[in-house]
């Protein structure tokens, strides 16, 4: 064990900004051993489920191995010739504007550097930005309004530190579940109080003091609430108020909207005012739920408001936390990957900055005026001012608003550029040329977390087949449109100096962000570079920023800004009575090109959902397990329904993850209007609106297979099991020959393996299954109801010899474990009812004693209290 330890490479999870440090250890076959890194300061060695199963994501599988010209592979010098020339000839003709980088928080900071470069300061032009444009653009906003730059003042310290941590519109329990065990475990040792704030019951109010279950869309009125409750309360810290410009209007604003409009209770109100005026040590976090929204830098300034009238910023275990969603989204910030600003906190507005950028690149022209934002970058794709567009390890066909809209856009484009590790999603698809790109696990450079802190991930694997490295194949494009010196790198290293001397300019002219302690750094240190967090230049190095009470306006002053509450974009009505949120499940990743190779992540919540109130479904005569088509002015999509007092009347949630590789009818993005915050230009993700109606199916099915299944019925959804693939189906048409359409879904021929065929016309069944060589390879169950079938004990019976599985249920010498409820150590549902009743378990943490499950991540605890709960209630009732 020593050994093998000894020879492990320190890197960092590509999930949530949480950013926590993996170690990584080659198995020789092409995989990786992963486990938390113990020493990382973001997570000491916890990893959620994600995390947990990295290794499961790994192989050559559906990789992309050598670029593609218009669906032909060729090498490298043709491609990047082609893609140089033609953004060379589309900027000739029609100017810097014309084309467009659309990158993600994916990328290592070293490649976000490059692409920044490359557009602003030789093509010229500002139009690149960055998917975390859908996540953080307005906490950025809110950040720069308030404090003159984006900063986040304080440090995951904090969290362990606060006497009361305050979770707007996050689910940190499942988003960010090592951050939520931080503060489950600073509630259990020191009393820390934790509330709540969320429209949706989620799981992380399961440890919380206090839910407040507010009108979609009414953060801002709350915190204008608060703001005005300290005011009464003589709270307002006299100390620190000179440090901040705009109280007065900020409070007057603040007066004039109505605490009703969030729907909660005046004494709930009361109770929250109360306990966070009192309490002096106050860490608010907020994510997704206040930045996806049409007033999403209001509502980050209504809670800046709050904290900045109380001095509570800046200081130990107190301060406003934005939680980013991805690995790198605070180093594309850092280092301008958003349309609108310069590496290191410039401004792009600032001629003094633009000024300083260029002469330190010593390039031929600077973008002058900020670029266009993600909506309106592909409104102009789609009316034909974008020629050209190079879009890098995202997939905006389906995560952008309107996606059917950004679609088309993108199919219409004169020339698309994708840079991918896999041509096998819904955006390489609509690619002239394909690029293959590194993953992680064989990419080398830096990243920066949610709380500042930048760390090495380091490569463990060799690049498959001819992927390159994001920076070398834009670095190469540069050199190829004739900028050969500016682009002349050879490792990451070489980049990482150069944005750290950059950064010493940004600090002296008064920015944040300056790491220029790291501008000499050598090759061999940057290969052993430890996590630290920024500035880092001479006595300015981590920490928290503005407890001094010093700002980055120019009078060194914050800001307090006027706040009126604005309700949603959209407005329901008798044609879409549904407000619908949007958001992500525990243990998938975005549009699940990485999790969705996970068998046990896979397992958890195995196809898209509804969530809807119990009163709105017996009103619309809508079941348990039945499908529902969702429509708004954008587009339609079909999903399991869920049924469930989690979500409120009036109100619908869907999760964001599936793709047309995965579920074609539950692109959830196809709904959103592409309605966005007029100061960050971040869409507003979850307050559209929307109608929704039971799908009437002639049949629905559920099918396994050893091999890939293809379905092509009107609904379906498909996942990765240990022993190949499951399937949910559902048609609006009977097929004729059940056996024929069998073998068409699992791509047989007639005569191909035996089949074992079950039809009962007059009841509508239809069971078969086909064995090669004494072994299932697949079957189909149908029927005109939802299929009732030990689903997760079917999943495991491919490649086995299961001659009775056309009875969907599991012998009575083979225990069924049922859906999985622990990811970390695949622990389902029937085994934790069985160890209840067989130990006499009454808490959460003996069946952790018992079977493992909740003692990881911790991310499953509150399906845990559900089960125990309930078990404990069937047994008093009996």
């Amino acid at each position: 064990m020593t050994d093998a330890r000894a020879c492990e490479i320190r890197s960092t999870c590509p999930y949530c900004g949480v950013g926590c440090g993996v170690r990584l250890r080659p198995t020789g076959d092409g995989g990786l051993e992963v486990r938390g890194d113990p020493v990382h300061p973001a997570n000491f060695g916890k990893l959620c489920s994600k995390g947990s199963a990295l290794a499961e994501t790994l192989g050559p599988e559906g990789r992309l191995l050598s670029p593609v010209v218009r669906g032909t592979e060729t090498g490298w010098d043709e491609a990047l010739t082609l893609v140089a020339d033609r953004f060379r000839e589309t900027i000739g003709q029609h100017g810097p504007e014309s084309v467009a980088f659309y990158v993600s928080g994916q990328l290592l900071t070293e490649d976000y550097y490059i692409a920044n470069k490359l557009m602003k300061g030789y093509i010229g032009g500002a139009n690149i930005d960055t998917n975390s444009r859908l996540c953080m653009a307005s906490s950025v906003a809110g950040h720069r309004r308030a404090f003159g730059t984006d900063t986040v003042p304080g440090t995951y310290e904090d969290l362990e530190e606060a006497d009361l941590i305050v979770l707007v519109g996050s689910n940190l329990a499942w988003c960010h579940p090592v951050l939520y065990q931080r503060i489950l475990a600073a509630r259990k040792t020191r009393g820390t109080r934790l509330v709540v704030i969320d429209p949706r019951r989620t799981a992380s109010c399961d440890g919380a003091d206090m839910h407040l279950a507010l009108r979609a869309g009414t953060d801002a009125a709350l915190f204008n609430g608060l703001l005005c409750a300290i005011h009464d309360a003589d709270a307002v810290d006299e100390g620190f108020i000179p440090s901040v410009q705009g109280f007065d209007d900020a409070l007057a604003a603040a007066s004039s909207d109505r605490a009703e409009v969030t729907g909660l209770s005046e004494n709930d109100l009361a109770a929250f005012y109360d306990l966070w005026i009192r309490t002096p040590k106050v860490v608010t976090i907020y994510s997704q739920g206040v930045n996806q929204s049409s007033s999403g830098s209001d509502k980050v300034n209504a809670i800046l408001n709050c904290h900045l009238a109380t001095g509570r910023i800046g200081t130990i275990g107190c301060g406003p936390f934005s939680v980013t969603g991805q690995p790198n989204a605070m180093g594309g910030r850092e280092v301008g990957g958003l349309a609108n600003m310069l590496a290191c906190h410039l401004d792009i507005e600032n001629a003094d900055h633009r000024a300083a950028v260029h002469a330190f690149w010593e390039s031929p022209r600077m973008a002058a005026a900020p670029g266009m934002k993600a909506v309106e970058m592909f409104e102009a794709v789609g009316d034909g001012r974008i020629k050209a567009l190079w879009i890098i390890h995202t997939n905006p066909a389906v995560t952008m608003p309107d996606a059917d809209a950004v679609t088309s856009a993108i199919a219409g484009c004169d020339f698309v550029v994708v840079s991918d590790i896999t041509g096998a999603n819904d955006t390489a698809r609509l690619a002239d040329v394909l690029l293959p790109a590194t993953a992680w696990g064989e990419k080398d450079g830096t990243v920066t977390n949610s709380d500042r802190t930048i760390s090495r991930q380091r490569a463990a694997l060799p690049a498959p087949g001819a992927a390159r490295p994001d920076w070398a194949i834009l670095a190469e494009v540069g050199r190829r449109m004739g900028w050969h010196d500016a682009f002349d790198y050879a490792t990451p290293a070489e980049i990482f100096r150069e944005y750290a001397a950059l950064s010493g300019i940004a600090g002296k002219l008064g920015r944040d962000f300056d790491i220029s302690g790291h501008a000499d750094i050598s090759d061999s240190r940057y290969e052993t570079l430890e996590p630290f967090r920024w500035p880092f230049a001479g006595e300015r190095s981590g920490g928290r920023f503005f407890g001094d009470g010093r700002f980055y306006h120019a009078d060194g002053k914050a800001r307090m800004l006027p706040i009126r509450y604005r309700p949603p974009a959209a407005k329901q009505g008798p044609r879409f009575p549904f407000r619908l949120n949007t958001g992500r499940i525990r243990d998938q990743w975005h549009t699940m090109t990485r999790t969705a190779r996970s068998p046990r992540l896979a397992a958890h919540l195995a196809e898209p959902f509804l969530e809807i109130h119990p009163r709105d479904a017996e009103r619309l005569g809508i079941a348990a397990a039945d499908l529902v088509r969702v429509e708004s002015t954008q587009g339609s999509a079909v999903l399991r329904a869920r049924i469930t007092d989690a979500v409120q009347p009036g109100d619908v949630f869907a999760p964001m993850h599936w793709t047309g590789e995965t579920a074609p009818s539950a692109r959830i993005d196809v709904l959103v209007a592409p309605v966005t915050d007029p100061v960050s230009g971040q869409p507003e993700s979850k307050a559209s609106v929307c109608a929704v109606r039971r799908f009437e199916a002639a049949w629905y099915g559920f099918a396994i297979a050893a091999d890939r299944l293809d379905p092509s019925c009107d609904y379906w959804a498909r996942a990765r099991t240990r022993a190949g693939w499951r399937a949910e189906l559902a048609g609006a048409t009977v097929p004729q020959d059940w056996e024929a359409e069998a073998r068409a879904l699992f791509g047989l021929a007639p005569g191909d393996a035996e089949a074992q065929v079950l039809i009962d016309a007059r009841r509508g069944l239809a069971r078969i299954a086909f064995h090669r060589e004494g072994r299932l390879i697949a079957a189909l169950f149908a029927g005109p109801e939802p299929v009732a079938l030990k689903r997760d004990y079917l999943a495991t019976l491919p490649g086995t010899e299961a001659w009775d599985a056309l009875t969907g249920q599991p012998p009575a010498d083979r225990p069924d474990p049922g859906p999985l409820v622990c990811s970390c150590f695949n622990v389902g549902v029937n085994t934790i009812l069985a160890a209840i009743e067989s130990q006499g378990l009454v808490s959460v943490e003996q069946i952790g004693a018992a079977l493992e499950a909740g003692t990881n991540c911790g991310s499953c605890r509150p399906e845990l209290a559900a089960i125990l709960a309930a078990a404990h209630a069937k047994e008093a009732a009996e």
